[in-house]
């Protein structure tokens, strides 16, 4: 058993630049590269393809644009290849790469992992009155595909069986890296700790260059990196332990605050992150930089998985149309809002002269005028801006109503137009996310690796996982205001934070800069406090999670995201922005944290230069 296991990700999305996995090969010393490519959206667009051929419906760019110009480095260097590229279509993905190899005279052995394609379940499911978990809304008629997402040990037991190159359908994505450490570990199904923390792994590596200061808060310190962004490797210990890096020579940040805000994203209950393998405890994860892009994470904690897999299933639910135009000139701003009225109005006419219902839903939106930030903006005087006008409806006619009056806008009513962007929108199919859980006994799971099918049996807790653990009592009284004057600083000087999608609902991860500042943010940053920041965007809940590993916490905005990230018309349907908008909530501080010596000196001049009012 190797003490060590080095694992690089390669992709964090479908079209991530073959650069990750070719620097990675030829850089990065990895014992195993993975890549992640599937996403809600995507899997809907690889069900098309397959519907158009069968031998279409995984990540093409996979087969073609990493593996055939590096396959001969893979087999030479013995790096052992995990991803979900096969997407709706695992099989047909499998024989490409095997026809890549033997054009290219490698002896690369492909597995491909079966069971999470449950479409041909759906009159079951609808017979037992199968909901949305989130929403409650019965099974569709039509759907465009409906997978489980599979857990790490399929994965581990084609690799068991030899595999060099594993190519799974739907799997969770920290499975691409859970399942070698189960591998070359020995790990079992029992091992809760272990397994939680190499799902952690495998969530800080899932998102490439997104933990390498791609996407981070404190921008300034990796932009001139941004050229030659390193991709994340994790080395891995038996114990469970890990070390996140890079490749050396390569731009980017390794940090606490680079990982942190990784592993923030994308999290709801970081006691309780529920995964196929595990139920991960994540709430004392620790962090500690021990070296130069090297940051340790360990503190990992995992309970039983439960009996049933999430099944991610998406439907076509009508047509959307989107349009973008800039408009110039003094009262900028107000003169697109006007814009936005008036065009709808008159679309709203002419539709129902040809026939057609009302719109089923509009968004109007003045980039450039911060209309993320709703009450708090700040811009309204600015004399450039982009407007942005979104529609949904059942039918497409109706839509081609809209396209066909973009234009003439320009001399009808578009003041300050200086012209459009992208031209005539097409109406596109809406895709929306239907989630729901199903039992785990009830789906078969296999391996077909060298001309046989074997089953993976799949591991059932005997009883329901224990319950959540206590959170830790949070001191509301430490840290409470001095005596004396107070002054309000954004939040961006006490922290930083990271934001993405769970379908409908938003989450904003915030870190504290300094331990001694999460009491304050604690008492300030309320769900309350939040919600109302936000009231333009949260139409349900906001829920706060505390997370005092990483001195922070975590935000869930219920029905956040304008009915789905996939399905949204907004112009950031995934909430990737609400962090950094939540940046400047204004926090009341001591006066005396900005005068030399405190805790924020420094931040004064900078929160100035960059337009960001304080009371000094």
């Amino acid at each position: 058993m190797k003490k060590t296991v080095r694992i690089g990700c390669g992709a964090g999305f479908w079209g991530d630049s073959p650069e990750g996995p070719k620097q990675l090969v030829r850089k990065g010393g990895i014992d195993y590269l993975v890549l992640d490519y599937l996403a809600e959206i995507t899997m809907s667009i690889l069900a098309r393809m397959k519907a158009k051929s069968p031998d279409l419906g995984y990540a093409t760019d996979f087969v073609g644009a990493v593996m055939k110009p590096l396959a001969r480095e893979i087999a030479e260097k013995r790096v052992r290849v995990v991803t979900n590229a096969g997407g709706i279509n695992p099989e047909a993905c499998g024989r490409a790469l095997e026809a890549v190899f033997r054009e290219a005279g490698v002896d690369l052995k492909v597995a491909v992992v079966k069971g999470d394609d449950l479409s041909g379940r759906l009159d079951r499911y609808r017979e037992a009155g199968v909901r949305e978990m989130f929403s409650g809304a019965p099974l569709p008629e039509r759907m465009a595909s409906v997978n489980a997402y599979l857990g790490a040990f399929p994965i581990a037991a084609a690799l068991d069986a030899g595999a060099d190159v594993v190519v799974t359908g739907r799997c969770v994505d920290s499975a691409v890296v859970l399942g070698p450490l189960i591998h070359e570990f020995g790990w079992k199904p029992t091992d809760f700790d272990l397994l939680s923390a190499g799902s952690l792994a495998g969530h800080v590596l899932e998102c490439g260059a997104q933990v390498t200061g791609g996407i981070f808060t404190d921008w300034r310190s990796v932009a001139d990196g941004w050229d030659n962004m390193g991709f994340p490797i994790a080395e891995c210990g038996a114990d469970g332990g890990f070390v996140v890096t890079k490749p050396a020579g390569t731009g980017g940040l390794v940090s606490p605050a680079t990982v942190g805000e990784q592993i923030v994203y994308e999290v709801g209950d970081p006691a309780a992150y529920v995964l196929p393998d595990v139920t991960c405890d994540w709430s004392g994860v620790r962090l500690e930089q021990v070296g130069p892009d090297r940051v340790r994470v360990v503190g990992a904690r995992g309970r039983a998985p439960t009996s049933a897999y999430k099944v991610s299933a998406t439907y076509a639910d009508g047509y959307r149309a989107t349009v973008t135009m800039m408009i110039a000139g003094r009262d900028a701003a107000a003169k697109a809002d006007a814009v936005g009225r008036a065009f709808l109005s008159r679309c709203r006419r002419l539709m129902a002269e040809a026939g057609h219902a009302d719109f089923a839903e509009t968004s109007t939106e003045v980039l450039g005028a911060e209309s993320g930030y709703g009450a708090a903006s700040r811009t309204a005087a600015t004399r450039e801006v982009i407007l942005k006008i979104g529609v949904r409806h059942a039918s497409r006619d109706a839509l081609q109503v809209f396209a066909r009056e973009i234009y003439p806008a320009a001399t009808a009513m578009a003041q300050g137009l200086t012209g459009f962007a992208g031209g005539r929108p097409e109406p596109q199919p809406v895709i929306r996310l239907f989630s729901f859980l199903a039992g785990k006994a009830d789906i078969p799971v296999s391996v077909s690796f060298g001309g046989e099918e074997k089953t993976v049996p799949i591991f059932l807790p005997n009883a329901a996982p224990d319950e959540r653990p206590a959170p830790p009592a949070a001191d509301e009284t430490a840290g409470a205001a001095a005596a004396g004057p107070v002054l309000h600083v954004p939040l961006i000087a006490l922290a930083h934070g990271r934001s993405g999608d769970k379908g409908d609902i938003a989450n904003i991860g915030v870190l504290a800069r300094r331990p001694e500042f999460a009491p304050l943010l604690r008492r300030q940053l309320t769900p309350q406090a939040v919600r109302a920041y936000f009231a333009h965007y949260a139409k349900g809940e906001v829920e706060r999670f505390d997370w005092p590993g990483l001195a922070g916490m975590n935000f869930m905005l219920h029905q956040g995201l304008g009915g789905g990230g996939i399905a949204s018309l907004r112009h950031d349907p995934q909430g990737k922005a609400l962090a950094q908008i939540l940046m400047d909530f204004p926090v009341a501080v001591p006066a005396a944290w900005l005068d030399d010596g405190g805790p924020l000196a420094g931040w004064t001049e900078l929160l100035a230069a960059d337009g960001a009012p304080t009371d000094r």
